[in-house]
Order: C-alpha cells, then structure tokens, then sequence
C-alpha cells in the first residue's frame, strides 16, 4: 500500500492524478457528435456497459442528482439515443435503453478514440509499450473502486 506521507509514493500519485486527468480531457476532445455533453457520452456508454437501467440507477452510476438524471434521459430520448419503457416489475418506473443509433454512434466514438489513442502510442518505445500494456488492468480497476 502506498504511504502518501513518503515523498515518493506522494509524487507518484500526483503525477498518475495530473497524467489520467490531461489523457482523459483529451480523449474527450475525440468525439463522434460534438452536440452530445460529456455527460450524456456517459450516460450512453453507462448504458453500453451495464444494460438497461432506470433513471435512478443511473443517477448513481454517474453520481449526479435524480432530476439532473431525468433531464439528461429527455435530452438524449429527445436526440432519438434512448428509449424509455416499462419496468418489467414496477409499473411506476420506468427504464432507459440505448436504441440502435447510441450504439452506432459510440461504436463510432470508440473508434475514433482508439485511432486516437493508437497514433500516440507508436511513439513509445517497446520497454514503454509493455509497460503501459501491463498497467492496463491495473488502471482499470482503479476506474471501477
């Protein structure tokens, strides 16, 4: 476990904070639809990832209030991205699924970023490369505690 009160460990995690967050903003910057928030790509690739949800769920997945959670399922069912349907259980909720067109879109914005992502990596060496590759699950499951 890393002692935050030792220089080194302290360092190291300020430079992995600076690092993720200046890859992230630029990542950001490789978008598909620029009409779509960064919020709503989360939303999107939130519902990719885990299925359907109800506004709730997604409320907490994205850490954001239920009435911002149900503006942004309007502006993207308005967009034509997102269904709103019966819950199989609770007829008095509803949830949200992708439709075809979300799917379309961040497979496109998947690509693009990875194109992204692949013309910077080539400029690393073999050593930095592998290094990066094993440090892929490891940053992962830092994204995901």
């Amino acid at each position: 476990m890393p002692d935050l009160s030792h220089g080194d460990d302290a360092a190291a995690v300020n430079a992995l904070r600076s690092a993720v967050m200046r890859l992230s903003r630029r990542l950001k910057h490789q978008r598909v639809d620029e009409s779509l928030s960064p919020t709503e790509m989360s939303v999107l690739g939130t519902l990719a990832r885990c299925g359907t949800a109800t506004p709730g769920e997604l409320a907490r997945k994205e850490h954001v209030q239920p009435p911002s959670m149900t503006r942004i399922v309007a502006l993207l069912e308005a967009k034509g991205l997102v269904r709103l349907e019966p819950h199989p259980e609770d007829r008095r909720q509803k949830v949200v699924t992708q439709t075809e067109q979300a799917e379309a879109m961040l497979e496109e914005s998947r690509r693009k970023r990875n194109a992204w992502l692949a013309g910077l990596v080539v400029e690393l060496d073999e050593e930095e490369w592998a290094k990066l590759r094993e440090a892929a699950p490891i940053l992962e499951k830092l994204a995901h505690l």
